[in-house]
């Protein structure tokens, strides 16, 4: 598991998973996924669009409705396991104990009431003996905090009135306003231009530093992680399919689908004129998912391994790197040989990773 033995984990997750019921069918969004993140480490969960991984993030702050939503598995934060307990409990500790950063922040921030408004009233929630004005210096304290100037005169103004980088900066503020443990941020660059998304990833970094959070970092960019994050989770059609330390999975990936995403991504560093290579097919259908391993459509390997891929739902294995899991039917040998001389030989566009050293390469 991601997991370091020195560190006792303040999140973990255990067997999750989480099935909505359809007219279509039954939805098997998250299919036995489990991890586990320390206070100060950052996870970065990575994974195409459909892959569970925003599905994932809601079920650990309870964010699923109970009607035709089925939860099932181990939540725990701070040795406290959430699935089963009433939704009143869990409401305290969301905000307090946990938070989360929204992917859109513009929907996310009520567009009638000014966002300092909307962040004293998070302080409120947990802080009931608070009275306005102390609620108030401590939105324009959080507000100064992650960087955006003026917060006294920025307190007074509407959503539609900050930047998108702005919101964002707002949209953390308000997450840590209450200093919780576990931080969950879900695409929080997604439609920033470049710079921005640098500053708001240095926020981060710098705010995780200080109140010392354990932090899920939700996204499809591997460049993201290769800056920020810890240790890496791979899902692919509701399942984890490899996770490990950042330099392991970016450095030596041993399933198929992760060198997919690499190849995917563009490189300073690579040539210019060289072609993406884009992962052929499309993600699979949740009702309706392929037998055996999920990934095998799409696959260019899967014919290695016999039957087994279209058959067998291959198990997340440890291998020969202590903390390096990986769920694939290709023999450890065959994979980094693969890597090695198919795959890693044509620039693997490693999102800022040096791929030799599993070193992150400066900004």
């Amino acid at each position: 598991m991601v997991q370091r033995a020195e560190q006792d984990p303040y999140l973990r997750v255990r067997d999750l998973r989480v099935r909505f019921d359809t007219e279509d069918g039954v939805v098997r969004a998250v299919d036995g996924v489990s991890f586990s993140v320390a206070r100060g480490r950052t996870l970065g969960i990575v994974g195409e669009s459909g892959s569970g991984k925003s599905v994932t993030s809601l079920a650990i702050l309870g964010l699923h409705g109970a009607r035709r939503t089925t939860v099932s598995g181990e939540i725990s934060i701070g040795g406290r396991q959430l699935v089963g307990l009433p939704e009143e409990e869990v409401r305290r500790l969301r905000g307090r104990d946990m938070a989360m950063i929204f992917q859109d922040p513009l929907s996310a921030l009520h567009p009638y009431y000014t966002v300092g408004r909307q962040i004293a009233e998070a302080y409120r929630v947990h802080h009931p003996r608070a009275g306005r004005r102390e609620a108030r210096t401590r939105a324009v304290d959080m507000l100064d905090r992650v960087g955006i100037p003026q917060p006294a005169q920025r307190y007074e103004q509407y959503p539609h009135e900050f930047s998108g980088g702005m919101r964002q900066r707002a949209m953390i503020a308000m997450a840590l306003v209450n200093d919780p443990d576990l931080l969950i941020a879900d695409e929080p660059t997604t439609a920033l231009d470049v710079t921005v998304q640098a500053q708001i990833l240095d926020l981060l970094a710098d705010l995780q530093a200080e109140f010392h959070s354990a932090v899920v970092l939700i996204t499809h960019d591997l460049g993201v992680v290769s800056q920020v994050a810890d240790d890496v989770l791979v899902m692919y059609g509701g399942r984890a399919v490899e996770q490990g330390s950042v330099a392991q999975v970016l450095r030596s990936p041993q399933h198929p689908y992760t060198w997919g995403l690499l190849s995917s991504v563009p490189s300073l560093h690579g040539d210019a004129d060289a072609d993406l290579v884009p992962i052929k097919g499309n993600p699979p259908s949740l009702i309706n998912l392929p037998s055996g391993c999920a990934f095998h459509p799409r696959c260019r390997y899967a014919g290695r391994t016999g039957d087994r891929s279209r058959t067998e739902v291959p198990e997340l294995r440890a291998t020969a790197e202590p903390g390096h899991d990986v769920a694939c039917h290709l023999p450890e040998a065959a994979r980094q040989r693969i890597f090695r001389e198919e795959v890693g030989a044509v620039d693997p566009r490693s999102g800022g990773v040096d791929l030799a050293s599993g070193e992150r390469r400066p900004s």
